[in-house]
């Protein structure tokens, strides 16, 4: 499994303040990315202030979660970027503040022309899942991606 380099970081100076991935935003997720050669990964812990109901995390950072890794998996996997164009959720299980470091995970479903859809989904230990979602993302030709988006490509992710 290799980590994920995020190239955004270089510019967190000058206003790069990501809610799902920027280390600079203090009211962020703070999220890093790992590669298993077919998946994106992210491990995280859950937070207090991320609370929904009593003790547990609320359904919209959940769908933070796995928009933010579908995002990543455009980076990474498919060479461009993009914005999400649908998501639909089943949340599974109350996932508990309590519960300890939960891994999100993506992985293409399918790809066809310019939408790719990407399967997500938030476990915790011993496999439990605690929600699922099919994000829809509209992929950007990776041209305009680089010019109009700052989509720095495929190879500045990696430190190899």
């Amino acid at each position: 499994m290799r980590r994920i380099r995020n190239p955004f970081r270089d510019s967190e100076d000058n206003g790069y303040g990501c809610f799902g991935c920027s280390s600079a935003n203090r009211f962020g997720l703070k999220l890093e990315f790992w590669d298993n050669g077919e998946d994106l990964l992210a491990f995280w812990i859950p937070e207090r202030r991320f609370e929904g109901f009593r003790d547990v995390l609320h359904g919209g950072i959940q769908a933070t979660l796995m928009d933010e890794i579908a995002s990543w998996y455009v980076f990474v996997k498919c060479g461009t970027s993009g914005v999400t164009s649908g998501m639909e959720i089943q949340y599974k299980r109350p996932l508990l503040i309590t519960d300890g470091v939960i891994t999100i995970s993506a992985s293409l479903k399918e790809k066809a022309k310019r939408i790719a859809t990407i399967s997500c989904k938030i476990s915790g230990k011993e496999g439990v899942v605690y929600s699922t979602a099919e994000v829809k993302y509209f992929l950007f030709p990776e041209e305009i991606a680089r010019e109009k988006y700052r989509y720095p490509g495929i190879e500045a992710f990696s430190d190899e």
